[in-house]
């Protein structure tokens, strides 16, 4: 089994955003199991559909520390006195400490980034495991469907052929994303 690609610039689905057309899919295959007159031309996705059967298969801080480091508040002696108490604390002048009370802000202000991309990506890929399980289970109703309705009209068949078409490449792309060795696909 492979691993989760974490690049976004590898990744097939590189948002929520980009899951939305999957669940599109999966809801008008729900539609598809559930009213068995529906076909293509009933469907707001049928473009894709019928292509589907085309194709195939930190400031604050800073701030805090200037008017906090000063001896007499936020007047001009007491920034520029702010400042060179705090550049003293690296051997600098009020230079210094302009760097020494931005640093904070800049380095909480990367982290609050990294945690909340590591908090966005962790969703996305709980999203994904989710959203791949729904896949599979619905391909498997569609092809179950399939097999059940061999003598629907021949605008059924191909309207069910193109869910199962398009639930195959989200599986395989999802597949891909969560780093999962590609299982057969039923066709």
């Amino acid at each position: 089994m492979g691993e989760y690609v974490k690049k976004k610039k590898d990744m097939k689905f590189q948002s929520q955003d980009a899951l939305k057309a999957v669940q599109t899919v999966l809801d008008e295959a729900a539609q598809a199991l559930n009213d068995r007159s529906r076909k293509i031309s009933d469907s707001p996705i049928a473009d894709a559909l019928a292509g589907a059967v085309g194709v195939g298969l930190g400031a604050g801080i800073g701030f805090a520390g200037l008017y906090l480091g000063g001896t007499v508040g936020l007047s001009a002696v007491g920034i520029t006195s702010g400042l060179a108490t705090a550049g003293s604390l690296i051997g600098g002048g009020m230079v210094a400490g302009i760097g020494v009370l931005a640093a904070p802000a800049v380095i909480l202000g990367g982290a609050g980034i990294g945690i909340a991309s590591h908090i966005r990506n962790k969703k996305l890929r709980e999203a994904k495991e989710i959203l791949y399980k729904d896949v599979v289970a619905k391909q498997s109703a569609i092809m179950k469907a399939l097999k059940e309705e061999t003598n629907a009209d021949k605008e059924r068949i191909e309207y069910l052929q193109s869910l199962n078409i398009l639930l195959q490449s989200a599986i395989r792309d999802l597949q891909h994303d969560l780093g999962k060795d590609a299982l057969a696909i039923r066709t």
